[in-house]
């Protein structure tokens, strides 16, 4: 039949396919490669000429102390912050599947503050922190400090990523059966051992997603961090995207830019793909 010939596969491909897959050649693969070509060079972003160097800039990305710093401060950063937003956003999700009344109201209200964009969260809170704290509670701006810029960092990423993570934890508690909670219950379960012993686990998959979504958006966070406090007080709030977009459009090095957003791409990439397949496996075993 005509529809199994592979000319007619082909043919509907281009057709359906085909615009996607150009797209997404046009704006990952094509610039991606090209990424990975400027690594080798010492461009500075107005030289027509880009001088090959070889693996150097990669040599003085891993002795680039202030890289390292930033890099650490993204783990710390994003080890409390993916612990929280997956508490809260879970808390969240069980008080909303409860059936009380206006569940479904507090389901949207929960997810607003993930459809603002994260400059003007980070000038918002801004606000909040540098004056309406300040003046409600007669103490300085906790962005002020060292130690109080990464927890406000931390703070107002929770608040923007709990309500996305909300609705995957409800739709994992939606998909448990209902006969599977009863059963445990008529087998002697208290409420907290059958989440415990039922619930999450079953909800496995639920959590493999939003773990993984939340690594990967804090190991890359860029605009909170340039809005609340662009690095400061002394670049003690420098994440790591931060420090790679300052040295390729601040400072004019293209090519040691690029190959530390090399680095930070395969450190993300395997932090979120060993987190997969643990959580994967263990999913299988349950």
């Amino acid at each position: 039949m005509k529809q199994n010939k592979l000319s007619y596969k082909i043919q509907q491909y281009l057709i359906f396919g085909g615009p996607g897959t150009a797209l997404f050649l046009a704006v990952v693969i094509v610039p991606f490669i090209y990424g990975l070509y400027l690594t080798l060079t010492s461009w500075d972003g107005v030289s027509a000429t880009k001088t090959f160097v070889g693996l150097q800039n990669f040599a003085s990305a891993f002795s680039d102390a202030e890289y390292w710093k930033a890099m650490l401060r993204t783990v710390i950063y994003s080890v409390f912050a993916v612990v929280l937003i997956n508490v809260v956003s879970f808390a969240l999700a069980f008080l909303v599947t409860r059936g009380i009344k206006g569940q479904n109201f507090f389901r949207a209200g929960f997810f607003v503050p993930n459809l603002i964009g994260g400059i003007v969260l980070g000038y918002v809170w801004k606000f909040v922190f540098n004056r309406a704290f300040v003046a409600i509670f007669g103490t300085t701006s906790l962005l002020s400090s060292t130690e109080g810029a990464l927890f406000c960092l931390i703070l107002v990423s929770v608040w923007q990523y709990a309500g996305y993570m909300m609705l995957i934890y409800v739709a994992g508690f939606m998909s448990v059966s209902k006969d599977v909670e009863e059963a445990s219950r008529i087998d002697g379960c208290t409420s907290a051992q059958a989440m415990r012993n039922v619930t999450i686990p079953l909800m496995r998959s639920s959590f493999v997603q939003c773990i993984f979504l939340s690594i990967t958006r804090c190991f890359v966070v860029y605009d909170v961090n340039l809005s609340l406090t662009n690095g400061e007080p002394f670049n003690s709030s420098v994440m790591a995207a931060m420090h790679v977009y300052n040295q390729a459009f601040t400072y004019k090095n293209y090519g040691l830019g690029q190959s530390e957003a090399v680095i930070l791409f395969a450190v993300c990439a395997i932090v979120g793909v060993t987190q997969v397949l643990i959580g994967k496996r263990g999913e299988v075993e349950a």
